[in-house]
């Protein structure tokens, strides 16, 4: 019985044996199977090339044309005046701004005046005998001499007898030495050089002022002006009088602004040259940050283009006979975003958008919009047919 079911074993064992092998010798047999073409699917573009016009992009921080920075050339104490020395407070021109007190240096000045007029009061004898012909003038002088009033300008002393009398008697030096005293009075009364606002006060009413200490800045609200440093290879195409478009950094308001000037010299660090742009609206604040798009020049038989489709070398790709190709062409300009390229002849057809891993010779094939549409609208058709079934069933 055991010699049996041994014989058996073995010839089951025999038998599948027979059948992997014939199982392996078919398999070998097979052809081998051939992978698939992988067309990739491509967003393109027909090159038709036209003038381009470059644009320089540029930002900065606008400042008021005109400002001053108010110091002090005497000492004494702010008096107060009409209005208060505060941050945005406005100021006619000539208006006052600042007022120190100057009893003590005005008394010394009435003090000089009178020496003045005294010494030409004993002078007046000697004129009526010894220069009877120049005496009515100074008479006049004399008598039109009022201490509370500017100091009048001395007669014009056309006689070399009378010139040697007046400067013997030291009139001359007396009258210009009052005239300083004058000059230097006038200094204790700031006055606005122009309509504007104040925009820093540094000092209050009461507070000692001392000689050489700022005060504040005063600036003129109805202009300003943005400076911005431009490379220096648009050094030839800025111009004086070019308007310009300003935009904030939000895009929500745009400003029109004119090149005012531009510097004669390119900074020999940043090799770049500055230019100010002036700019005028009633809603313009000083340190407001603005973005300024300079037309540079105009660019013939050339095409604006995403940087992210350049390539290493001056090259771009192209779809020709539904694989890539990659030709030469020839940049122009590079701004943070685009390029403007020439050499790219008309009807070339260029890839819009990168495609990841792309290489010359893949095989591609250009994005179909209206196959697109027509597959979105059946698309539709059926969500609707699908939702129309769904009620129908709900409602039975």
């Amino acid at each position: 019985m055991r010699n049996i079911i041994l014989s058996i074993i073995g010839l089951l064992l025999i038998i599948g044996s027979f059948l992997i092998g014939s199982q392996l010798i078919e398999n070998k047999k097979k052809p081998k199977t051939v992978p698939e073409k992988i067309v990739k699917t491509v967003f393109t573009d027909t090159v038709q090339n036209g003038t381009i016009k470059i644009i320089i992009p540029a930002n900065g921080s606008l400042m008021a044309k005109r400002r001053v920075e108010i110091y002090s050339e005497v000492q004494g104490v702010f008096r107060t005046s009409n209005k208060l020395f505060k941050t945005g407070q406005e100021y006619r021109q000539g208006e006052t701004l600042i007022k120190i007190d100057a009893s003590e240096y005005y008394a010394s000045v009435q003090s000089s005046k009178s020496d003045l007029y005294n010494a030409i009061a004993a002078i007046m004898p000697d004129l009526r005998l010894d220069f009877p012909e120049v005496f009515p003038k100074w008479r006049n002088y004399l008598n039109s001499f009022d201490l509370n009033k500017t100091t009048p300008i001395l007669p014009e002393m056309t006689a070399e007898k009378e010139n040697y009398f007046i400067t013997g008697r030291g009139i001359v030096s007396s009258y210009y030495n009052v005239k300083n005293l004058e000059q230097r009075l006038s200094k204790y009364t700031i006055r606005a050089p122009f309509s504007g606002i104040l925009t820093e006060a540094l000092v209050t009413e009461g507070s000692l002022i001392r000689n050489g200490q700022k005060l504040g800045e005063f600036i003129d609200p109805s202009i300003y002006e943005m400076e911005v440093a431009l490379s220096k290879s648009y050094a030839s195409l800025l111009k004086v009088g070019e308007k310009v478009e300003l935009n904030n950094l939000e895009n929500t308001q745009n400003y029109t602004g004119i090149i005012s000037r531009v510097n004669g010299s390119i900074d020999a660090t940043t090799q770049t040259i500055t230019a100010f742009i002036e700019v005028k609206d009633d809603a313009l604040k000083e340190g407001l940050y603005l973005e300024a798009k300079l037309n540079a020049k105009s660019e013939d038989n050339a095409i604006e283009i995403n940087r992210n489709l350049m390539l290493d070398g001056d090259q771009i790709y192209v779809v020709r006979d539904s694989l890539l190709d990659i030709i030469d062409v020839k940049s122009v300009y590079f701004s943070d975003k685009k390029v403007v390229l020439k050499n790219v002849p008309d009807g070339t057809i260029m890839l819009s958008k990168p495609v990841p891993g792309a290489y010359a010779g893949m095989l591609v094939k250009p994005f179909e919009a209206k196959k697109a549409e027509k597959i979105s609208i059946k698309d539709e058709d059926d969500t609707l047919s699908a939702m129309k079934t769904k009620s129908n069933k709900v409602k039975q």
